[in-house]
């Protein structure tokens, strides 16, 4: 995912520089090459041979360090780097970059770089709410920094608070949204459904599926990496919800309905990827249980189709696209959806197919338009989603 990406990681001096390593490591296992500068103190919480055992590059701290090849440095590594993460970032460290000092390897390498800089503050509570350090980060934001908010919990010194540096996964997720994709999803509003919607018969017992909500929540997380503009409708799920979106919960089909219906409109893309239950209860007075046998009679009525509503209400330039999950006559029927609910795509799967359907992290779809059926091999969700939008974006250049 990052083949080819140069990723800095400015480390200064706070104890939360314990989870820069794990980040180099997750970094490096998806391609990138990671240059990592430290500044002299941080040499004093991590070792740099740690980096370099992980990076395989040499860690950077002395502006006046000899031994590396001929080059002026900070300035080199600047013009190679696609992203810079200074984290943990110290109050003294915010402080010298927001007024320009640049008095180390660190500082001048960051001052150097055109890139996009992210930055994660970590310090005690009181440290952070200080006039001072909130005028600094304030300022690096008017100058196009991305300030990462730090977590509420226990700090070092055993006071709770905001001033926890987030984990490793959270960091790399802002990464990732900044170097992970070409934006070619920029400028663009995208609908997502996900996730399984519930029917309530009592307040104990309803009606629902398998499904898991991964495929959505893949889908709303690579629209949201190439740029999009992300709103997930998610109803019951197992799945992470991926970062930087909004994300609307909801539980039964009538809620989602309602959901889609009210931002449908202003959407570019449309992708109803959740598995909807058909029918919902309606309960009556014979729908309680009979204590003789234990029978219960349950009137079903069917739930609104989200996706026909969409083909019915959809506005010039939209797409719309929608999931068929099917047990036989896979193609035919999916292809009578495409038709009957105006849409412009279908992608396709089977469940009797191994490797496909609910649960896996795999899937096997076939994307079906009115004139062209291209059939995928078994890849990731992940990947799955990304060849769905390619796909997309070739529609709307022919």
């Amino acid at each position: 995912m990052l083949k080819g990406k140069t990723v800095v990681l400015a480390v200064s001096g706070s104890i939360a520089a314990y989870k820069i390593p794990n980040l180099a490591r997750m970094l490096k296992k998806l391609g990138a090459e990671v240059q990592v500068l430290m500044t002299a103190n941080a040499a004093n919480f991590i070792n740099p041979i740690t980096f370099e055992s992980l990076t395989g590059t040499k860690c950077l701290i002395d502006t006046f360090d000899r031994n590396f090849e001929f080059s002026v440095e900070h300035v080199s590594i600047a013009k190679k780097a696609d992203c810079v993460l200074i984290a943990p970032a110290s109050a003294n460290v915010i402080g010298k970059i927001a007024n320009g000092i640049a008095d180390d390897m660190l500082t001048t390498t960051v001052m150097a770089c055109p890139c996009k800089k992210i930055i994660s503050p970590a310090m005690n509570h009181n440290m952070f709410h200080n006039p001072i350090v909130q005028d600094n980060l304030e300022k690096l934001r008017r100058f196009g920094y991305e300030v990462i908010a730090p977590d509420h919990g226990m700090l070092a010194n055993g006071d709770s608070g905001d001033g926890r540096m987030p984990e490793e996964r959270v960091l790399l997720e802002y990464i990732l949204r900044e170097t992970a994709c070409e934006k070619d999803l920029a400028g663009k509003k995208v609908l997502v459904t996900a996730g399984a919607t519930m029917e309530s018969i009592d307040p104990v017992r309803y009606i629902t599926n398998h499904s898991s909500g991964k495929m959505g929540f893949a889908i709303a997380r690579a629209a949201m990496l190439r740029g999009a503009e992300v709103t997930l409708v998610a109803a019951h799920t197992d799945a992470e919800p991926p970062m930087f979106v909004n994300k609307v919960d909801v539980k039964s089909a009538e809620d989602m309905f309602r959901a889609v219906a009210a931002v449908s409109s202003e959407q570019d893309i449309i992708i109803k990827a959740a598995a909807v239950a058909d029918y919902t209860p309606v309960v009556t007075a014979d729908s309680k249980i009979k204590k003789s046998d234990g029978d219960m009679k349950i009137e079903l009525k069917r739930t609104r189709d989200i996706l026909k509503y969409l083909g019915e209400n959809k506005r010039s330039g939209q797409i719309i696209c929608g999931f068929s999950m099917e047990t036989d006559n896979v193609l035919e029927n999916s292809r009578k959806k495409l038709v009957s609910k105006n849409c412009d795509m279908i992608c396709a799967n089977s469940l009797r197919t191994s490797g496909a359907g609910f649960g896996t992290e795999t899937n096997i779809i076939t994307i079906i338009t009115s004139d062209d059926e291209q059939e995928l091999p078994l890849m990731s969700k992940e990947e799955a989603a990304h060849r769905i939008f390619d796909r997309i974006l070739k529609m709307k250049a022919d």
